[in-house]
């Protein structure tokens, strides 16, 4: 049975510059530390990580919401299926809000994914930025 993940983030930048840190493969690589190829164009492929995610773009609107499909590399993740991925910039004042939700995860790995945003995505955007 998949579940789903939400988490709310804040950020001390931009919209445009949260959202160009996911969308840009060469400071995607900067944060995370590892090779991202991504397509800045809808129904473009992505990979993440080294290749353990690959997905496809949905939508993109630059500094507001990007939507794709999303799977890891993951013995227990079933072959063929993809979850979806949804990150919306709200700003406010001198920070943005990012609304972030993970759909349709199996169960399995929920958890581990759960921490694994914040790990390998929240905690080293903040220290990329400096926050």
């Amino acid at each position: 049975m998949a579940k789903d993940i939400f988490h709310s983030i804040q950020f001390k930048a931009k919209p445009k510059v949260l959202y160009d840190l996911i969308m840009n493969p060469i400071k995607h690589s900067a944060f995370t530390g590892a090779e991202a190829i991504i397509s800045q164009q809808i129904g473009g492929k992505y990979s993440a990580y080294d290749g353990y995610i690959e997905g496809e773009n949905i939508e993109l609107i630059p500094g507001k919401k990007i939507v794709q499909t999303w799977r890891a590399m993951e013995e227990e993740w079933p072959d063929g299926e993809n979850s979806i991925i949804e990150f919306i910039f709200i700003e406010n004042e001198k920070r943005t809000e990012l609304q972030f939700t993970h759909k349709d995860i199996p169960h399995a790995v929920k958890s581990d994914f759960n921490k694994g945003w914040v790990e390998h995505y929240w905690e080293p955007m903040k220290a990329y930025l400096k926050e």
